[in-house]
């Protein structure tokens, strides 16, 4: 992989910062055999705590990859607060953003079974209270950065005002369709880059053309219709185990001009898949920051979250840049 250690190398000169809107969760992780069925008790490892969420995640991998990287977010005036405020800190992330609630500062449950498979039921508290007037407060951070990410572990009102302020700054605006749910049309009509998995693909585009490119590799339904119906001509869907495909249109959405890079999985041991995700959001938008295409950048993304995928938890299995290219010339992590 000395494609991806070259542009790891390339980060340390990266000429814009990254700026995440969205959530803090403390992650209170529990080892399980096998994942509970419904009605089912069963028994577990022990309780271990760990800083999470998936935008502080995001803004912790970017930092830890050596980018600048700015938090506009919330936590409460509770131990995981100060847990979760210092291991931004301990990242290299900015924090001067952190806003602190009233509210307890949001958690997340989650059960890891045998197989590295995980189930999530998050808790709000404090991110609850990140809303636009919060956001708007912050704009500088935005306008200031290169690239600016979002998901949808806030409410709506605050993603689509970081995501105007953004684009009307023309700042890269990255977009994970994360938890899955019915967005405003104005919000994804913001969107430079669209990341998603199959089933939050299906949701903008329906299950049929969703279902085509992952099964048959032709993404010109997909990437006409997210064109067509909502100016998205750049997504990323990432497929698990079988890698990602980067999938460009022109600006009409022509079925004829969509174009399909295919980014392969990079092999690992998997511990636990908690988090992966968003180190190859966060990855993928550090790249774009220090210069990289897409494409490239999603090769970056991709050893990133498998060398995280390699550790327990979240931001606590994440790689600094040594770390990521030190794994992408010899394959081992460690």
């Amino acid at each position: 992989m000395a494609e991806v250690a070259a542009l790891v190398d390339g980060l340390s000169s990266a000429p814009g910062a990254v700026a995440v809107v969205g959530s803090a969760n403390a992650d209170l992780t529990v080892r399980v055999a096998a994942l509970p069925k419904p009605g089912e008790t069963i028994a577990g490892g022990p309780l271990v705590v760990l800083p999470g969420g998936k935008s502080a995640n995001q803004a912790a991998t970017v930092a830890r990859l050596g980018v600048g990287a700015s938090f506009i977010g919330a936590v409460g005036d509770d131990p995981n607060g100060v847990m979760l405020r210092d291991a931004l800190v301990d990242a290299g992330v900015d924090v001067a953003h952190l806003s602190e609630s009233g509210e307890a500062t949001g958690t997340a449950m989650i059960l890891v079974d045998d197989d590295a498979e995980n189930c999530i039921v998050i808790s709000p508290g404090a991110n609850g209270t990140v809303d636009a007037d919060l956001v708007a407060g912050h704009a500088d951070a935005i306008r200031d950065a290169e690239v600016l990410g979002l998901c949808l572990e806030v409410g709506d009102d605050a993603v689509v005002e970081a995501a105007r302020i953004a684009h009307e700054a023309g700042v890269t605006v990255v977009f994970n369709l994360s938890p899955v749910r019915e967005v405003p049309e104005e919000l994804l009509e913001l969107v430079d880059v669209l990341i998603v998995n199959e089933h939050e693909l299906a949701a903008l585009v329906g299950d049929a053309a969703a279902a085509e490119g992952a099964e048959s590799g032709d993404w010109s339904d997909a990437a006409t219709a997210l064109a067509a119906k909502h100016g998205i001509r750049t997504a990323v869907v990432t497929l698990g185990g079988a890698g990602s495909v980067v999938v460009e249109s022109g600006e009409a959405g022509e079925s004829d001009a969509v174009t399909a890079t295919r980014i392969d999985a990079v092999p690992v041991d998997v511990v636990d898949t908690t988090g992966c995700g968003d180190s190859y959001m966060g990855a993928l938008m550090a790249g774009l920051a220090s210069g990289a295409s897409v494409n490239d950048a999603a090769r970056l993304a991709a050893a990133v979250a498998a060398f995280a995928a390699g550790g327990e938890g979240a931001q606590a299995s994440y790689g600094t840049a040594d770390q990521v290219r030190r794994f992408a010339e010899n394959g081992r992590r460690g």
